[in-house]
């Protein structure tokens, strides 16, 4: 493919991902017409059970609730998050903006976010190395490669890699894994690949985010397995049993509830079909999805609906390194502009005083994070489908570390949060703004990321000017002479 000068693909409709599909959505074309918060004036609408009356619980026994997963899917964010919390029209957000990037883990990106301006941040102790199949200590280092081969991170390689905690497979799991790049060696697929780290130099305008905004140090990806797993969980709250990247058959989705509500959404995506993970629901979604230049158009007309995905090219770009959605081989500077140019058109809107980005990955890629991931609540009563060779494990544990970035107006400033939170933890959020009921337990005993925001005295309310970063052409030259 030629040079990528702005971070973004042209725009277009034409040619159909046919691998990783990716849909989400639900029911009618209008989407809802509403006014401010996305809500019509009177009664909510939708199921009547929906606006019953809830006496919040106080915040230590709702902590106390989640801990030991005591709630269930149906249970509204009123009755699971504690009495101290906003909820509804309270919250002072009308429009949110959901951006998931690629296959990146907490450390692999901020290791040195301490040495360039947040101290508060944990990452992994400077002598952090895993074992190589010799017994040899491989430390971590400063990844001067800016295209590397992938790495494992499949559902049995991933919990090889936690190994119960002691995180210390990443480079034994990512030892001669993944096949020859054109122009590659075997040099490239040495293990100890997956324990390089980017610091400020790399990616300053993820550094600036971090340092400026509010950024989780304990946001999790939901399971420890691949892309659509982790994905179904950001939309449906579960994986329907489903650990590797497969399809799954019809399910309830966040924005199923949102459509009851009549509250508008859109899927702002670089691709036709875009980012289609729920085939099965058809056609009748293909209208909600829409290019992403309408992202931009909207974003600066002041007619961003109320919530919104954000996607880069997913699938139809991913293994090539000038795609833009981090997932690696990709030069993460590409991923890093997309971004930008998205948070960019935000903090210039008309909608920024009531709007809020959050910016996550996926999952982690393969690459290492010191983290044990903690326990978390089952979502259902199905079990996953493994493969002969995979693990046996139920849906009780997190997944590998990755970075949750909020930027808005009530993001607090310079701010690490500590709390435990996992993809369920968004669905909370728009569950509670718009008072819909969890769709599984995993998200009824999730917590919002509530101390990531200052409602009450807005940090950002004028936003900081936002500047672009470059892509390096001779890092874009050099991956293409390997990969393209």
């Amino acid at each position: 493919m030629g040079g990528v000068t702005t971070g973004r693909r042209p725009g277009g409709w034409s040619g159909v991902w046919l691998g990783l599909a990716l849909v989400l959505g639900c029911s009618s074309s209008d989407g809802g017409k509403t006014g401010g918060g996305g809500q019509a004036a009177g009664p909510r609408p939708g199921p009547e059970e929906w606006n019953r009356e809830v006496v919040p619980p106080s915040d230590e026994e709702a902590a106390a609730a989640r801990a030991s997963c005591g709630y269930r899917a149906g249970a509204l964010a009123a009755e699971t998050q504690g009495a101290s919390f906003p909820m509804g029209d309270d919250i002072p957000i009308d429009h949110m903006v959901v951006v998931m990037m690629e296959n990146r883990s907490f450390d692999h990106y901020f290791q040195k976010l301490p040495e360039y301006g947040q101290p508060d941040v944990d990452v992994a102790p400077a002598d952090f190395s895993n074992l190589d199949r010799d017994g040899n200590p491989t430390p971590i280092f400063h990844q001067e490669a800016y295209c590397f081969v992938d790495t494992n991170h499949g559902y049995g390689g991933t919990h090889t890699q936690v190994n119960g905690g002691l995180m210390d497979g990443f480079v034994t799991t990512n030892e001669g894994n993944h096949e020859m790049p054109a122009m590659g060696n075997l040099e490239m697929f040495h293990g100890r690949r997956a324990m390089g780290y980017y610091d400020e130099t790399d990616i300053p305008f993820y550094y600036w985010l971090a340092n400026e905004f509010s950024v989780a140090d304990r946001y999790f990806s939901s399971l420890p397995g691949p892309t659509l797993p982790n994905r179904m969980y950001l939309y449906a709250a579960t994986s329907y049993g489903k650990v590797h990247n497969s399809l799954p058959g019809p399910m309830d989705l966040i924005v199923d509830y949102l459509d009851a509500r009549e509250i508008e959404w859109k899927i702002y995506a670089e691709a036709s079909p875009a980012i289609a993970i729920f085939v099965s629901r058809g056609s009748e979604l293909f209208d909600r999805v829409v290019p992403i230049e309408q992202y931009y158009e909207d974003a600066a007309a002041g007619t961003l609906p109320p919530f919104a995905f954000v996607d880069p090219g997913l699938g139809i770009g991913t293994g090539s390194y000038d795609n833009d959605d981090e997932h690696p081989p990709a030069l993460a500077q590409i991923g890093q502009r997309f971004v930008a140019d998205v948070v960019k058109a935000l903090t210039e809107s008309p909608l920024w005083s009531r709007s809020a980005l959050m910016l996550t990955y996926d999952e982690h890629g393969g690459l290492y994070d010191h983290v044990e991931p903690p326990p978390a609540c089952v979502p259902d009563d199905v079990a996953p489908e493994t493969e002969p060779g995979d693990p046996e494990k139920p849906f009780d544990r997190l997944g590998i570390r990755v970075p949750l970035i909020v930027v808005s107006p009530f993001a607090k400033k310079h701010h690490v949060s500590h709390e435990i939170y996992d993809h369920t933890s968004i669905l909370k959020l728009v569950e509670a703004r718009w008072v819909m009921p969890a769709l599984t337990h995993r998200d009824a005993n999730a917590l919002a990321p509530w101390d990531m925001f200052d409602f009450d005295d807005p940090p950002h309310l004028d936003p900081p000017a936002v500047s672009l970063p470059p892509i390096p052409d001779v890092e874009l030259e050099a991956c293409g002479a390997v990969f393209e």
